[in-house]
């Protein structure tokens, strides 16, 4: 291997590898929990004091993960009581409402990624998002200060890149 392709090995992979993000999913509940994430993660099932690890890349827009609950799962199909993707276990859409949301956008604006909760398509479980490099959100309730209430609020906080997050269900 020549020294100019290694330079472009590395190259290609500093441009994939810079600005990606760990998100850590506990569950603080007493019952089970079935986070599901998109564009990335899918879905799993998570046990009182469990977590669940998910990699997003760079460039990742529009992410989102929530919580599922009442769920009842067999052969990867089944459904929800709330938070239900189309019935199935790992998630390719969003989920139905009500169903409280961690939002997120990876490296969306240079060194910067920016992450919100919002309860637009309702409230189902009390939930804590932080940055490791940002402000930690808290919402408690359908009418937590932290989240978005309507497309307009200006909720969304930043955060810089390749931070580690930390999403927990009833904190």
């Amino acid at each position: 291997m020549t020294s100019s392709s290694v330079f472009f090995l590395l190259l290609a992979c500093f441009a994939t590898c810079a600005g990606a993000a760990t998100f850590t999913v506990r569950n603080n509940c007493g019952f089970t929990v079935w986070p599901a994430g998109i564009p990335v993660g899918g879905g799993t099932q998570l046990n009182p004091g469990s977590t669940w690890t998910v990699n997003v890349q760079a460039g990742t827009s529009g992410g989102r993960i929530w919580g599922r609950t009442g769920c009842s799962f067999s052969g990867g199909r089944g459904r929800c009581a709330t938070g239900d993707c189309g019935g199935a276990y790992s998630c390719s859409l969003s989920g139905q409402p009500p169903a409280t949301l961690a939002e997120f956008t990876i490296g969306g604006g240079g060194n910067h990624d920016y992450y919100d909760i919002s309860v637009i398509d309702g409230y189902n479980l009390p939930m804590d998002f932080s940055c490791s490099t940002g402000a930690a959100l808290r919402c408690r309730d359908s009418g937590c200060p932290d989240a978005y209430h309507q497309p307009n609020d200006p909720k969304t906080r930043s955060c810089n890149g390749n931070s580690n997050y930390q999403v927990v269900f009833c904190p």
